[in-house]
Formats: structure tokens, C-alpha cells, sequence
């Protein structure tokens, strides 16, 4: 999500060159969660102190970011990120952007699940 390309690849996104970040689209339903705490989940999993990087991969498709899909969601994820800097929970600041979301492009089926067809990872 995110980028400048059109009919976007998983590879075309992983080459880094597309401009678009790899994200996971959470569609929730708010009478069973909240998306504060949804939030709270993504940020226990997850540092939003490192630039371009999630875990061992880097490039700019790793970039730590929150699409929104209302204001109201925009809002409590600016003040999540203020508290996580609050907290002082990690020794530099949050670089996680919040911005409004796009078209979402899914990855080819062989990228589903992905973790559950490759079990070694």
C-alpha cells in the first residue's frame, strides 16, 4: 500500500522500487475488539523504532506504518505512538508514519499464509 506503481507484484514490491510498503490489511470487527487494542497487539509484536526494516528484512517496502481508514483511527494512533515514546519502552524514537489508506494490493496466492506453507521460517 502506499506507492506510485500500478498492478503491483509482491516481487516488484520486494525489489523496493514501487514505492509501496508491505503491509497486512486487519479487517476487525469493533464489538469483539477495539482497535486501541489492536494497536496495543501490532506494537508488542512489533518495533516502531527502526526506518526501513521489520525484523531481518530492509528496504523501504519494510517501513513502519499505520493506514487508517477513518480519523478516528488516525487519532488513536498518533496518540498510541505519542505514548510509546512516553514510555521511553525503547531507546529511540517511533519512525512509524500514520497515513490514510489506499488501494490495498494483495500478494499472489503463494504468498498467503505464507508462514503455514513455509514452516521452516
Amino acid at each position: 500500500m502506499g506507492g506510485e506503481t500500478l498492478a503491483v507484484t509482491y516481487d516488484k514490491v520486494c525489489a523496493g522500487a514501487t514505492g509501496h510498503i508491505e503491509i497486512v490489511d486487519v479487517v476487525f470487527d469493533p464489538s469483539l475488539i477495539s482497535y486501541n487494542e489492536l494497536l496495543r497487539v501490532l506494537f508488542d509484536n512489533h518495533n516502531p523504532t527502526t526506518p526501513n526494516q521489520q525484523g531481518p528484512d530492509l528496504g523501504v517496502q519494510y517501513s513502519s506504518a499505520i493506514f487508517t481508514y477513518s480519523d478516528e483511527q488516525a487519532a488513536q494512533a498518533q496518540q498510541m505512538l505519542v505514548a510509546i515514546d512516553e514510555s521511553e519502552r525503547w531507546p529511540n524514537p517511533t519512525v512509524t508514519v500514520v497515513r490514510p489508506a489506499e488501494k490495498f494490493w494483495r500478494a499472489e496466492e503463494y504468498h498467503q499464509q505464507y508462514y503455514k506453507k513455509q514452516p521452516s521460517q
